[in-house]
């Protein structure tokens, strides 16, 4: 297996793996960020797709109670830079990309990828709120998550 070091090669290998794989990396990689949200619509979407056996019907409530509270976060994260708010809205809609219908699909990008760049919105509004940066970004821990998930 390829060391994944780059975005690039983080690409590739969700674009390589099913939809179904792809659900539960998307989900381990907004639960490194389940503590920026107070809403149990955003936890029970990543059990949601962290779980294969999940029914299509729940999977579809999850999405549909996930995508509601993503709009009104979104409405909510523009004012005076509430950094907790967008960090916030950026966590369900990373949890939102991982319960995307596959009919919702695009050619360019897995729902992991988008996940993955959610999370790290999210992880960037999180960094501001606590005036802080790492070096450990949040693009390293979604290489090291997949490489230990493609090892399993």
């Amino acid at each position: 297996m390829a060391k994944i070091n780059n975005d690039e090669a983080l690409k590739r290998a969700l674009d390589a793996l099913p939809v179904a794989s792809q659900r539960i990396l998307a989900a381990r990689f907004v639960g490194n960020l389940l503590h920026l949200s107070k809403d149990g619509r955003v936890k029970r979407a990543v059990e949601a797709a962290a779980t294969p056996e999940c029914s299509p019907e729940e999977m579809e409530e999850a999405y549909r109670a996930v995508k509601a509270y993503s709009v009104q976060t979104f409405t909510a994260c523009g004012r005076d830079a509430d950094w907790a708010s967008q960090a916030e809205h950026f966590v369900a809609a990373a949890a939102l990309a991982a319960l995307l219908p596959e009919k919702q699909l695009g050619d360019k990008h897995s729902l992991a990828w988008k996940a993955a760049m959610q999370a790290r919105m999210a992880k960037n509004c999180e960094m501001i709120l606590n005036d802080q940066g790492e070096l450990d970004n949040e693009a390293q821990r979604q290489y090291v998550l997949t490489e230990a998930f493609l090892a399993e």
